[in-house]
């Protein structure tokens, strides 16, 4: 019995607003069913976590815009963080128009207007989530073929997301960048998942930064969750990497040349534990450089990234960096 009644359960929002159990069959044949305690109490375990991870889901609904994240029910509330559009939060609890949620390791308030809950989240959500391999050890080595015998295409850090594609057993077949790879399935953890909140410590840019540097950056994460698209140039509709740092400079009254290898061939090598924001980061495959980044502040870099994730913030060593280059003089 407590089996069907997890199947007969699904958690969606009634429409007086208030969470239940009951609505896929109605209360009174549930009560019909003379369901025991026990089982009943079976079935609200059974049903923590069943979406996702989350319990009570609620998926930002925005049209593209991030959704604030505030530390109070008001929209003079300070700003905590930031849900992309289709992120995923559990919902605590709600009241006039907010929602309380946690996505991430953000915790906050958010507008009802802007968060869909209930049978609406899980519908949507269903489209958004997407299976990721996560390293299990900082230096893991991402190889272009699934053997020993090949090449490290790069390292990644420990607890980096690659793009999951297939299970070959005792490699898993993964994507970087855009790129095919594969990685020994013991060092990883694949799991299905919802993006979530980005933390505004995650979008701080530093102190003592340049106005030209922070306006840069500023600009730059507009653009967060617009679509990858190899050769394109658009902002809004598609852009590959170099092109999208490229944007980034021109409207900042600075050159840069079409491709990752030429722009890094541009301005002044700089070590890591220089790097401000504005500053390039570029990684390789084989020893050529096929990807840049624009570091942000707070170890983290904004990159058109591939199809899957399009424009992305990650840290900035998510694989290993092959160079950094300064070309901002300031």
């Amino acid at each position: 019995m407590a089996a069907a009644c997890v199947v007969a359960f699904p958690m969606h929002v009634s429409e007086a607003g208030e969470d239940s159990a009951f609505d896929s069959i109605g209360v009174a044949s549930f009560f019909e069913m003379n369901y025991t305690v026990d089982e009943l109490v079976a079935c609200a375990d059974a049903a923590k976590g069943a979406h996702w991870g989350y319990t009570k889901l609620g998926i930002a609904n925005t049209e593209g815009a991030n959704l604030n994240v505030r530390e109070t029910p008001s929209t003079g509330g300070k700003l905590v963080g930031k849900m992309p559009n289709h992120a995923a939060a559990e919902v605590i609890e709600t009241e006039d128009g907010w929602a309380k949620i946690v996505s991430g390791e953000v915790e906050g308030y958010v507008s009802l207007d802007y968060l869909l809950v209930g049978a609406d989240a899980v519908n949507v959500a269903k489209d958004f989530v997407s299976t990721v391999a996560i390293a299990n050890e900082n230096g893991l080595n991402i190889r272009q073929e699934p053997s020993t015998e090949s090449g490290v295409m790069t390292q990644v850090a420990k607890g980096e997301e690659l793009e999951f594609v297939e299970d070959l057993e005792d490699w898993i077949h993964v994507t970087i960048d855009d790129e095919d790879a594969y990685v020994f399935s013991d060092f990883v953890t694949v799991e299905t998942k919802l993006d979530v909140a980005i933390t505004m410590s995650e979008l701080m840019y530093g102190n003592g930064v340049s106005d030209v540097r922070v306006d840069m950056v500023e600009y730059a994460k507009q653009f967060l969750g617009n679509p990858y698209k190899y050769g394109g140039t658009s902002l809004t509709k598609g852009i590959d990497c170099s092109a999208f740092v490229q944007a980034i400079y021109k409207k900042f009254g600075m050159s840069l040349e079409r491709t990752s290898g030429a722009q890094s061939k541009q301005g002044t090598k700089i070590d890591v534990s220089d790097l401000k924001p504005g500053d390039l980061i570029f990684y390789s495959k084989n020893g050529s450089i096929n990807h840049v980044a624009m570091y942000i502040g707070n170890s983290q870099v904004i990159h058109a990234s591939c199809p899957k994730y399009g424009i992305r913030i990650n840290k900035y060593n998510y694989r290993t960096p092959t160079k950094c280059v300064r070309i901002i003089k300031d």
